[in-house]
């Protein structure tokens, strides 16, 4: 037994290893291929610049940045009040035959490719918008906060949950038994306990709008310009990655410059998984 448990205990460190080494790797080509970009361009010059033509050698990705900032800040806008909201019914008021039937249908909505939420907003979303208010185009910013939104729902509710769930039973009676109803004992205990956790639900969803590629270059329209409000086409960082990329000549200027535009992401979601693990490891009571 303590044979098998030793072989295992190694198996385990092999793949530890292999996962941190394939992280290793990616980083090292994605910085090394974009860092002479860096030198050529200029980082400063790169993050703030307002135009991105290739063709002429303009490589600001400020447009960009205001772009996935307008679309993931609408996805969370939309998709937090509902997620949590959901996720404290399905914690303290959904009947066992009805949690049940939700419960697979939350972990379904994770499990949809991103195309067809792209397909979905395309068809279904974008015309919506456009007709509601009166819009020369739907593909919009607001659009893709919609799908985003939608997206982003399964993390934050399966996590949230969780996290209500944890809320030692001993807690919630005592409120009950002081006079508190459901409400206000989910209002001053259960969401207090479990505070650290429904942040992290948050920050995992916004990881999970920021990084999406596929359903963002189906809706918000792809135009690398500055947004002044929600209804307007924009172009975000990982759909400029995917829409340029195969046309973009091998270590040209252009291509050095989106993997640069791919470091700049990379660190982007590196802080927001710190931000999980930082938050996770503070339990509020």
């Amino acid at each position: 037994m303590k044979k098998r448990e030793k072989i295992m205990e190694y198996v385990f460190l092999l793949a530890a290893v292999i996962s941190i080494v394939a992280v290793a790797l990616i980083c090292i080509f994605l910085f090394a291929n974009g860092i002479p970009a860096m030198k050529k361009i200029g980082f400063v010059e790169f993050l703030t610049g307002t135009k991105w033509k290739p063709g002429n050698n303009k490589f600001g990705i400020f447009p960009m940045i205001l772009g996935s900032i307008y679309v993931t800040g609408g996805a969370l806008i939309i998709g937090v009040p509902v997620g949590v909201l959901t996720s404290v019914f399905m914690a303290r008021f959904c009947p066992e035959g009805l949690y049940k039937l939700l419960k697979p249908v939350v972990n379904l909505l994770a499990g949809i490719p991103s195309v067809v939420y792209g397909f979905f907003g395309l068809v279904v979303i974008v015309p919506l918008i456009q007709k509601t208010f009166d819009l020369p185009v739907g593909e919009t910013a607001f659009a893709g906060s919609v799908v985003l939104a939608i997206m982003a729902l399964p993390t934050i509710i399966t996590v949230a949950e969780d996290a209500m769930r944890t809320t030692p039973r001993a807690m919630k009676e005592a409120s009950l038994a002081l006079g508190a109803t459901q409400w206000q004992t989910i209002y001053k205990v259960i969401i207090p306990y479990s505070i650290s956790g429904i942040t992290s639900a948050v920050v995992l969803g916004i990881g999970r709008a920021i990084g999406e590629t596929m359903a963002v270059l189906m809706v918000t329209g792809n135009a690398a310009v500055i947004p002044t409000s929600f209804f307007e086409p924009v172009r975000t960082i990982p759909a400029t990655i995917a829409a340029e990329l195969g046309e973009a000549p091998a270590g040209g200027a252009h291509y050095e410059a989106l993997f640069l535009l791919g470091a700049v992401l990379f660190l982007i979601t590196l802080i927001l998984s710190i931000s999980v693990e930082y938050i996770s490891s503070k339990r509020k009571i």
